[in-house]
């Protein structure tokens, strides 16, 4: 049996007159129900959210979303990547329902129970709908991979900065700042 976004909404409407805060995503026919991320990996989304919003914003480039930004896919699926980007042109108003368009910049952050294949896989299959970049950041092993159609993957580390010129020139972020700080003790 095939699901539908339909379903998918009254199943999420369930949820939430259940008082029960789960993401829910509608792939291949199948929906997925996700439990909440551990703290890192949201302060990650939070942090990156902060860093591109305080870029994006002022120079009214587009629009960062985070997870809860549903996504009507080209194949049917609902999706909403951890942090997304979709710029200025593509979106002039934002839309009272889900968008209706693949985001240009997609950015999924490994939670502690999550296997690589499938982030890599939803990476994947957005950059094959339209996305022009797509990130994988891995608080477990400090490396953030950056997607792009028909190039190689390219792994950073807390030496490198990521850039996306090809979306936000100019914009650069120091790999190592998107890890959580750890606060010395105020002495």
């Amino acid at each position: 049996m095939s699901l539908t976004v339909e379903d998918l909404e009254k199943v999420q409407t369930q949820l939430t007159n259940a008082h029960l805060d789960y993401r829910t995503e509608l792939v291949d026919g199948k929906i997925i129900i996700m439990g909440l991320s551990d703290y890192v990996s949201e302060e990650i989304i939070a942090r990156l959210i902060t860093f591109l919003n305080l870029w994006v914003l002022p120079r009214k480039l587009g629009r960062i979303t985070g997870s809860s930004a549903g996504f009507r896919l080209p194949d049917g699926n609902l999706r909403g990547p951890d942090v997304s980007f979709v710029p200025a042109h593509k979106m002039r108003q934002s839309p009272r329902a889900f968008a209706e368009l693949v985001p240009d910049l997609t950015i999924e952050v490994r939670s502690v129970s999550d296997n690589i294949k499938p982030l890599v896989e939803k990476l994947q299959r957005f950059i094959e709908l339209g996305s022009q970049v797509g990130i994988l950041v891995d608080p477990k092993n400090f490396t953030v991979t950056v997607y792009r159609a028909d190039r190689e993957p390219i792994v950073l580390t807390n030496e490198d900065t990521l850039t996306i010129p090809e979306l936000l020139p100019g914009w650069e972020l120091a790999i190592s700042e998107i890890w959580p700080p750890s606060f010395d003790e105020a002495e």
